[in-house]
C-alpha cells in the first residue's frame, strides 16, 4: 500500500480522482488532466541487455508456460519480473468477474507497480501470452537493485509509481464502492482509499445500476456503502480496518521481532524518521491509525516547502516520502491504531488492534486530532456538512454550492484557495479582524485576490441550521461588523486548531504538559528524549514544537542521531585480544 498521486511523478502536481460511471464497468479511461499519455515511455521503459544483466544478479530466472499468471489481483505480489523472452499480458478483473487489458509486455520491459517494493498485494493480474522467462526479483531484492544501482533505481522507481497513478485514475485493481454520494460512511471510505493511494471506483445513487446491485447483493439501503471487493466478496457498511482486510493491505505483526526503532504516526516527522533512520540501516516500523500524511496529508497545497516553488500537495509530500522509506527498507503499517505503551518493559511494547510491536526505542510522532468546536448538534453533521479538512472527495461534494469556512491558520488558508475553485462562494469567519498573525502573508494576498471568497471578521458560529435535508446554514452568535447573522451553506469547513494525540500515553507515564503535549528535553545530548528512557517524541504532539511541514522534518531526522547513541549504548561490548570492538 502506498500514497501515490500524479504529484509524486516530477512533471505534475495534480492529484488523479477516482473513476465514476454511469454503469456498472469501471471504464478505465484516462482523466481529462492526465499527463500520462504522453509518459508512456517513462512509465513502460525498455531495459538494454546490460541494464537486464546488471538487474539478473538480484534475481533468479523462471520459466512460465503459455496461459500460466504470473501473479493475480488480491494475492501477495511476488515481486518485479524482468521479461527475457516471450510475453506477457497485464489485465484489470474486478470483483463482478469482469476483465479489462491494461497492457502487452514483451522482451526488455519488467511487470510491476509501486506496491512490489513492499511485497503488498497485486492489483491487477499478470498472464504469460506465450512460453516465457523472466528474472524474477523478491521485493527485498528489489530494494537492493534500486538502492545499488541508483541511476536505474530512479527510471525504475518513477515507472512504478506512474504504473499506481494510471491505476488509481483508472479505479483498476480496486473495489467498487455502492451508496449515497454524500453518506458519511462512504466519504470516509472514499478518503481512506484516496489518503492511501488505493485505486477504487464509485457508483452512487445517481448511477442506475446501483439499484440492480443492490438487489443482487440482497443488501438493504441501511447496510450502504456496499463495498465489492477485487475477489468479488462483498461487505456491508464496512470499517476501514474491515476494507483493509479485505483488500489484504492490513499488516501482519509479529510480536516477536524486536525492531531498532517503532514509529508512532506517519505524518511528515514520522516518516521523515522512517527514511533518515532506514537508510542507515536501522530497523523500523512505522504506524498509523489512517493514512500517511497526518493532518499535512490534508492539505491541498504547500507553497513555502523548500525545494518546491511551484508548491505540492500534503499527500503527494507524503506519498513521496511514503515511497523512500519503502526504498530504504521501512515497514509501513497501515492502517494500525496504538492502544498502549507499555514503558516498564525492555523491550518497549507497543499493543495495537492487530497485535504487538516490540522496539528498542520508541518515537512519538502521532500528531494531533482536530478540534471539535462546542457546537449543538455537531456530530451529527460530521462527514454530511460539516468537514474538518478539504480533499478532492469534499470539494466535488461542495461544487457550485456556498460553503461557510472557520479557521484563520494556514491549513485553513490553503483550504480556502482550493475550495474557491470549486465553490460557488465562501464566507470565511475568523474571531480576530484578520490574518495577519496567523497565516503566511502568500495566503493571505491569494485570498484577498479570490472574488469568490469573502472573510469575517470577528465572527463566531452560534448554531446551527438544518432542515428535511439535513445541515442547512449557520448563525453567529452575534452579527458580524457587515450586519450578517446567518449564512445559508449546506456545506461547514472547521479549521479551528487541534489538541495533541496523546491519550495512548497516559498509562505509559510519559511526562505530559496539562495541554497534553509531550515534554521533552530533560538530557541536554537528547533533546527530544521524553521522561522515559528510549521514548522520544517530535512534531506535532511535542510541547513546545513549531508546527511546520519542514520542522516536523527536521526532528525526524534529528532524533535518528539521538536513537544511534540509545542503540550504542544497548549493544554489548565484545572484547577481542583485549581490544574492545
Amino acid at each position: 500500500m502506498g500514497t501515490i498521486t500524479e504529484a509524486e511523478a516530477p512533471d505534475s502536481t495534480v492529484p488523479p480522482s477516482p473513476s465514476r460511471h454511469s454503469d456498472t464497468q469501471p471504464q478505465p479511461a484516462e482523466a481529462p488532466f492526465s499527463t500520462l499519455s504522453s509518459r508512456r515511455h517513462q512509465m513502460f521503459p525498455e531495459l538494454t541487455d546490460d541494464e537486464i544483466a546488471r538487474l539478473a544478479r538480484f534475481g533468479e530466472r523462471r520459466h512460465w508456460a503459455a496461459g500460466e499468471l504470473l501473479f493475480r489481483t488480491g494475492e501477495t505480489g511476488p515481486g518485479m519480473f524482468v521479461l527475457l523472452s516471450g510475453s506477457a499480458r497485464v489485465f484489470q478483473r474486478d470483483g463482478l468477474g469482469r476483465e479489462r487489458l491494461i497492457v502487452e509486455h514483451g522482451r526488455g520491459h519488467f511487470l510491476a507497480e509501486v506496491g512490489q517494493l513492499s511485497g503488498g498485494p497485486a492489483l491487477v493480474d499478470g498472464m504469460a501470452l506465450e512460453p516465457t522467462d523472466a528474472i524474477l526479483i523478491p521485493p527485498d531484492q528489489l530494494r537492493a537493485a534500486i538502492v545499488a544501482e541508483a541511476e536505474l533505481g530512479e527510471r525504475i522507481v518513477r515507472a512504478l509509481i506512474l504504473r499506481r497513478v494510471s491505476l488509481i485514475e483508472k479505479g483498476a485493481g480496486g473495489p467498487i464502492l455502492v451508496g449515497k454520494h454524500d453518506d458519511p460512511a462512504l466519504v470516509s471510505l472514499q478518503g481512506f482509499l484516496t489518503r492511501n493511494g488505493h485505486p477504487y471506483s464509485v457508483l452512487d445513487e445517481r448511477d442506475e445500476s446501483m439499484l440492480g446491485l443492490i438487489e443482487r447483493f440482497a443488501a438493504r439501503c441501511e447496510d450502504l456503502p456496499l463495498v465489492i471487493c477485487p475477489d468479488g466478496s462483498v461487505l456491508r457498511h464496512p470499517t476501514a480496518p474491515e476494507l483493509a482486510t479485505c483488500l489484504g493491505i492490513l499488516p501482519e505483526l509479529n510480536g516477536e521481532r524486536v525492531y531498532d526503532v517503532a514509529v508512532v504516526g506517519a505524518g511528515p516527522a514520522g516518516l521523515a524518521t522512517a527514511v533518515y533512520a532506514a537508510s542507515e540501516g536501522l530497523s523500523v516500523i512505522v504506524l498509523d491509525s489512517r493514512a500517511p500524511g497526518g493532518q499535512a496529508g490534508a492539505s491541498s497545497r504547500i507553497e513555502n516547502y523548500l525545494g518546491f516553488p511551484t508548491g505540492i500537495s500534503g499527500q503527494a509530500l507524503a506519498g513521496r516520502a511514503f515511497v523512500q522509506a519503502q526504498k530504504f527498507g521501512a515497514h509501513v503499517a497501515i492502517p494500525v491504531t496504538v492502544r498502549a505503551l507499555h514503558c516498564d518493559e525492555v523491550p518497549r511494547r507497543l499493543t495495537t488492534c492487530s497485535g504487538d510491536v516490540r522496539a528498542h526505542t520508541v518515537v512519538i510522532a502521532s500528531g494531533a486530532v482536530y478540534r471539535k468546536p462546542a457546537i449543538e448538534g455537531i456530530d451529527r453533521y460530521t462527514g454530511r456538512g460539516i468537514y474538518y479538512w478539504a480533499s478532492p472527495v469534499e470539494a466535488k461534494l461542495c461544487k457550485h454550492e456556498n460553503v461557510v469556512l472557520v479557521g484563520g491558520g494556514n491549513s485553513a488558508g490553503q483550504a480556502i484557495v482550493y475550495l474557491s475553485t470549486h465553490a460557488r462562494q465562501i464566507d470565511v469567519l475568523i474571531r480576530k479582524a484578520g490574518f495577519e498573525s496567523t497565516m503566511s502573508r502568500y495566503l493571505i494576498d491569494r485570498i484577498a485576490s479570490l472574488p469568490n471568497v469573502h472573510v469575517h471578521g470577528h465572527s463566531e458560529i452560534g448554531a446551527l441550521g438544518e432542515d428535511a435535508s439535513g445541515l442547512a446554514g449557520v448563525r453567529l452568535k452575534m452579527p458580524c461588523p457587515e450586519g450578517i447573522d446567518h449564512f445559508d451553506a449546506r456545506h461547514l469547513f472547521l479549521f479551528t486548531g487541534a489538541d495533541p494525540n496523546t491519550g495512548w500515553l497516559r498509562a505509559c507515564g510519559v511526562a505530559l504538559d496539562p495541554h497534553g503535549f509531550v515534554l521533552t528535553g530533560d538530557n541536554e545530548s537528547c533533546s527530544l528524549a521524553t521522561s522515559v528512557e528510549g521514548v522520544y517524541a517530535i512534531g506535532d504532539a511535542r510541547a513546545g514544537s513549531t508546527k511546520r511541514v519542514a520542522a516536523a522534518v527536521g526532528e525526524g531526522a534529528a532524533v535518528v542521531a539521538q536513537i544511534h547513541q540509545r542503540l550504542a549504548a544497548l549493544r554489548p561490548v565484545t572484547v577481542v585480544a583485549g581490544v574492545h570492538a
